[in-house]
């Protein structure tokens, strides 16, 4: 064998080669024997230092001969190089063919990158690791860590896995940081840093020294981190949920977040606050850039020099690739102020990698796939308090806290408003809040009031109405006409003239200008917030008086028209009289249930028929709302719409109008305990009925009058007025009248204790209404009738009775009907069940208004405690 062109490798795992070509060098044992030759080359070793190697503790008792065996088997492969020495072995080599060796002479002469082009991975890695080895790895790896240290050049991918091995040996840290940073690779570099400085920490107990705090400053002091945040606003308030929700978002990468909601807001405070707050999860920076009405190449170009590219391409596309490019090797935040639209963001988000954006914007950004929409709307109750005391401070808030509420409902909690009241009220240290809160109320002056410099909400909304198309402007402008409450689409398409308004409703809910909502019956409805409609109002002194009369009375006709038709349905029969009006509607809705809806709705027109002199609608609407105030108790919204109604049939002329109103608001008074009001206004109506001609009104008047002449006492003139009206309703054919009627006479012989002419005529009363399908009168019948029976019979009666009125969803006559079976109860000595009752009553008479009846449930309970 030719032994002159041998190779002898134990940095790495074990190897010989000779003439080029690997020896086979046989078991583990022969080249453990052979290694341990090769780590102390040229020099004799003992074979009791070999026999420690192969058999560590317990060698056999042929282990000399062994040995002996394994050293004869690597001469059959490599030649004499094995010598048998007196008392061991020696390998015989030149230290060239040896890579240990060469290592060794190569790092003396400062060959830094030729040593460890040696090294192929740990030395003898692919044998057991020998106690007898270690001192001599030990050395062998501490020269390798250092060569590398001192090397100019060591790859990335070598320094991770020396780490892996050596996780406190600071200086490959350093290095590794700098060859990130040199690879344009600056987020991991900090990333790595950060890790060895994690790592030092648990297991030293130490800081990273000056070396390798330096390599993290070079990184720091280049042209990343970008740092375009604007200052946090130091007063943010409230919001911990969305905030949380939308770091939340952000920590998944790629990721963006729209961040939408309605001019002033505070949708662009948030997103500073929340860059600020999460500055540290993005090494390379934060991008800043207000959009407005900017095209997105422009803004690309920006974005582009600010990351340090100089060679930006000329189109869109090609600079959005470029953007794409360079925020996919880096972790950046980037805030997207303000986005008109879909299309200006869309070229601005990244497309991979670890960087993510927050887009502000006044519009839903529905094609914006894959991003997260987060709505930002007014402040909950406590946030607003918190941030007036915050800002216009807490003293002041204090002093006055009824004003401070009176202000933050001006404001409608809305931040920027909230925010420029607050200023205001520290800047003027010597006015109170009262007066802020009196200028506030007005609403013609509120946005004057809320304008501080170059805070103002006028100008806000002012940049979301020019945006808007000419058609949707209008009807924002027009919108305002329909006061504080929300309304259905219907009342916007009227107010414009057109049959449909759905499509321009959806583009004002997109701009964040209406808030949408569905109501109790299914219906969509929209609202406008207080501040935009008062902006809609001022935008609407351009509009002329007819113009506006024209719009208000389309919206007008469509109530009157529903309200006729609702009234026409209402599942109890009114007790008077509703204005004439053709009736093309067909609805198979709930017509209680309707009017619960729109009774907002209908009271804020109401106000603008009168505002705009429109008499007709200003007493007929109120009037077709009549069943419903009756048969729900809402003593205090029939008192007031028919205030008006008063006046708008006297403007109008409508004497018959007059007497409809007249004798409403006597009935009115009548549940209110107001006898003379009720009295007079009857009679008027009475008058007025007569002078119509209208027998139905006539009887009706008079059935009034009976009533506040039974409560006066006076019997006989009660029954004539009953008995009058009695006969005007047979002779009518009206037989839910002639019920009532009944009733009524039934009512008055009942306080004359007349007992068994009161049965007759309250089961007479009773028979007619069931025969007629009337179960309200029916109910009414029994609940008098109770008075004339036994405590079981009795019982059965209100509790029939009581059910009907529920059902048919009449509170006002339930709760008259608790009351009684309470009152039962009490007599018969069941004073628990009679004060639930009577507690419950008195609950309902409270709502209605009716403070004689819970007087007098007030003193019931009183006796049961």
């Amino acid at each position: 064998m030719d032994s002159s062109d041998m190779a002898f490798r134990v940095l790495g795992p074990l190897e010989v080669g000779v003439g080029g070509h690997p020896a086979a060098l046989g078991g583990r044992k022969p080249r453990m024997l052979l290694a341990t030759l090769l780590l102390e080359p040229n020099t004799t070793v003992g074979v009791d230092t070999l026999v420690d190697v192969l058999w560590p503790g317990s060698p056999p008792r042929s282990a000399v001969a062994n040995v002996r065996t394994y050293a004869h088997a690597l001469r059959a492969e490599i030649g004499a190089r094995v010598c048998t020495r007196p008392g061991g072995y020696q390998v015989c080599l030149d230290p060239a063919e040896l890579d240990m060796t060469t290592f060794e002479a190569r790092a003396r002469d400062g060959d830094l990158a030729g040593a460890s082009a040696l090294w192929r991975g740990p030395a003898l890695s692919d044998l057991p690791r020998s106690p007898v080895w270690e001192p001599t790895l030990a050395r062998l790896e501490e020269l390798r860590l250092s060569v590398i240290e001192r090397s100019p050049v060591v790859p990335i991918a070598d320094l991770r896995g020396l780490l892996a091995e050596h996780p406190l040996r600071e200086e490959l840290w350093r290095r590794l940081v700098q060859a990130l940073h040199g690879a344009g690779r600056p987020a991991e570099a900090l990333r790595a840093y950060r890790e060895a400085e994690r790592v030092l920490a648990e297991e030293l107990g130490t800081l990273p020294g000056p070396r390798l705090r330096t390599a993290r400053e070079e990184i720091q002091s280049s042209v990343f981190p970008v740092c375009q945040l604007p200052l946090a606003i130091p007063d943010f308030t409230g919001r911990a949920d969305i905030v949380d929700d939308v770091e939340r978002h952000l920590a998944t990468r790629p990721s963006a977040v729209v961040l939408t909601g309605p001019p002033g807001a505070g949708k662009s405070t948030m997103a500073v606050h929340i860059g600020h707050r999460i500055a540290s999860s993005f090494p390379d920076g934060q991008l800043h850039v207000r959009l407005g009405d900017r095209d997105p190449a422009d803004v690309l170009l920006c974005l582009l020099k600010s990351l340090g590219v100089n060679d930006i391409p000329e189109t869109l596309d090609e600079r959005a690739a470029r953007y794409r490019s360079v925020l996919a090797r880096r972790e950046i935040l980037v805030v997207l102020d303000d986005a008109a639209d879909a299309a200006q963001a869309m070229p601005l988000l990244p497309g991979s990698g670890r960087s993510a954006v927050v887009v502000t914007s006044r519009m839903w950004l529905p094609e914006l796939t894959g991003a997260v929409t987060v709505h930002i709307g007014e402040l909950a109750d406590a946030e607003a308090h918190e941030l007036l005391t915050r800002v216009a401070g807490p003293g002041r808030v204090a002093a006055e806290p009824v004003q401070a509420l009176e202000i933050l409902r001006a404001c409608g909690n809305l931040p920027l408003a909230v925010r420029v009241a607050g200023t205001k009220i520290a800047t003027r240290r010597s006015v109170p809040l009262r007066v802020t809160a009196q200028r506030l109320a007005d609403e013609r002056g509120r946005l004057d009031e809320l304008t501080a410099g170059s805070l103002a909400v006028r100008t806000s909304v002012t940049d979301s109405y020019l945006r808007l198309s000419p058609t949707a402007a209008r009807a924002f402008r027009f919108a305002g006409m329909l006061g504080p409450v929300s309304f259905p689409g219907w009342a916007l398409a009227a107010v414009l003239g057109q049959p449909d308004a759905d499509d321009i409703a959806d583009t004002l809910v997109n701009a964040n200008l209406f808030a949408a909502s569905v109501d109790t019956i299914g219906t969509v409805r929209y609202r406008m917030p207080d501040l935009f409609r008062c902006y809609a109002t001022e935008r609407l002194s351009g509009e002329s008086r007819r113009e506006l009369q024209t719009a208000a009375r389309r919206v007008l006709d469509g109530y009157l028209a529903r309200a006729a038709h609702a009234a026409a349905r209402m599942p109890v029969a009114f007790f008077g009289v509703l204005p004439p009006h053709e009736n093309a509607l067909i609805s198979a809705g709930d017509p209680a249930a309707w009017f619960d809806a729109e009774m907002p709705s209908i009271s804020a027109v109401l106000d603008l028929a009168e505002r705009l002199h429109l008499q007709r609608h200003a007493w007929r609407i109120p009037a077709m709302a009549a069943p419903y105030f009756d048969l729900r108790g809402r003593h205090g919204d029939w008192q007031r719409s028919h205030e008006i109604a008063l006046r708008g049939a006297r403007d109008a002329g409508d004497r018959h109008g007059e007497a409809i109103i007249l004798r409403n608001q006597g009935q009115v008074a009548l549940y209110r305990d107001h006898y003379a009001d009720a009295e007079a206004s009857t009679r008027q109506a009475l008058r007025l009925f007569t002078e119509a001609g209208d027998d139905t009104g006539i009887g009706i008047a008079h059935a009034g009058i009976g009533t506040t002449s039974r409560i006066h006492g006076d019997y006989p003139a009660a029954l004539g007025h009953h008995r009058r009206a009695l006969r005007v309703f047979v002779r009518a054919g009206k037989p839910h009248l002639e019920a009532a009627a009944r009733i009524a006479v039934g009512t008055v012989l009942l306080a004359q204790q007349r007992l068994a002419e009161a049965d007759r005529w309250l089961t007479g009363a009773r028979e007619l209404s069931a025969r007629i399908g009337d179960r309200h009168r029916e109910a009414h019948a029994l609940q008098r009738l109770a008075g004339l029976r036994e405590p079981a019979q009795a019982l059965d009666h209100l509790t029939e009775a009581t059910e009907t009125f529920q059902h048919l969803g009449d509170d006002h006559c339930a709760a008259y009907a608790r009351q009684h079976t309470g009152e039962l109860f009490l007599r018969t000595g069941d004073r628990a069940r009679a004060r639930d009752l009577l507690t419950e009553s008195l609950a309902a008479h409270l709502r209605s208004g009716d403070d004689s009846s819970a007087a007098e449930v007030s003193r019931l309970l009183v006796e049961l405690a």
